[in-house]
């Protein structure tokens, strides 16, 4: 029976590395050349994903749990990212629904 934290025989750490690589280039792609909000936001969201699986990668690898810490309190900021990062977006969206990331000028007092 195949554990869950082991990896197949067939599939290796370079491989996760190379999935992480490439989330993370799709991620920053997509940031660069959207310009709405909410696509920007789920492009962020997408560049953390990736650096937790390569982190995980790593921890496993080498047999360590620093890795494994690391992507915990990754996951905790990227909670309070959410949380925040929504709370803009949707009073930006409201006020003006056809928003850019340009329009966030427009929350000043």
């Amino acid at each position: 029976m195949l554990l869950a934290a082991d990896f197949p025989p067939e599939v290796t750490a370079s491989w996760y590395l190379v999935l992480g690589a490439v989330l993370f280039t799709i991620g920053a792609v997509g940031l660069l050349v959207r310009r709405n909000p909410l696509v920007m936001f789920m492009c962020v969201e997408l560049m953390l994903n990736a650096v937790n699986l390569t982190f995980v990668s790593f921890a496993r690898a080498l047999g360590d749990l620093g890795g494994q810490v690391v992507v915990f309190f990754v996951m905790v900021v990227a909670a309070a990212e959410v949380v925040v990062g929504l709370a803009i977006v949707v009073s930006v969206l409201r006020r003006r629904p056809g928003a850019t990331a340009d329009d966030i000028a427009m929350l000043k007092g």
